[in-house]
């Protein structure tokens, strides 16, 4: 009985101790849209999946003459413009440059609610019953909140050009206008579908 009792226990807590000493990585869109599609057909509308492609010359040329920018300059490979444009710049498994990484680019999921590698491998090989912030909090990744969130962090700062002093970061408006579908039915979809 004790033996049945310490291999159950094995089984339930294993997909999550296996993932304890591991970082995770960048996996990308792709990988995201497998189980979300809903959210990737709504992301895929956004400004956000269209970010790398204001870095090119002559896009969005009057707000970047606004702000002091040579429009057309090509941004496409600027440290500074790529952080924010790109999804895991620099980071494992995240974007490197264009010809190599050409699916990182954008403002994919990743860059708010974390690298998925962990999360991506915890869903596929699930067992027992956990719910979404087990999963999320032992995978890594986040959900942005008001309060707390990854967007003022990274990229909507003072650091930019495109952020002056005066202009206040409206989380719930901005997810409002578009990142992607935030309606009940698709974000808690049971796991045991």
């Amino acid at each position: 009985m004790i033996k049945n009792l310490v291999f159950l226990f094995i089984i339930a807590v294993f997909p999550f101790v296996s993932y304890a000493s591991e970082d995770p990585t960048y996996v990308g869109i792709a990988e995201c849209k497998m189980c979300h599609l809903p959210h990737f057909e709504s992301w895929n509308t956004t400004k956000m999946s269209k970010a790398f492609d204001l870095l090119k010359p002559g896009v969005r040329a009057e707000a970047k003459k606004k702000v002091g920018l040579n429009p057309d300059e090509d941004f496409t490979n600027n440290e500074f413009c790529l952080k924010c444009h790109v999804t895991g710049y620099g980071q494992p498994g995240g974007f490197t440059t264009f010809e190599e990484t050409p699916e990182m680019v954008g403002v994919q999921c990743e860059m708010c609610h974390g690298p998925g590698s962990i999360y991506s491998r915890m869903m596929l090989k699930k067992k027992g019953t956990y719910k979404r912030e087990d999963y999320m909090k032992k995978g890594g990744l986040r959900l942005p909140k008001p309060d707390n969130n990854a967007c003022t962090e990274k990229c909507h700062h003072e650091g930019s050009p495109f952020v002056n002093p005066d202009m206040k970061f409206d989380f719930e408006n901005r997810k409002a206008l578009g990142t992607h579908r935030h309606d009940i039915r698709y974000i808690d979809m049971p796991f045991d579908l």
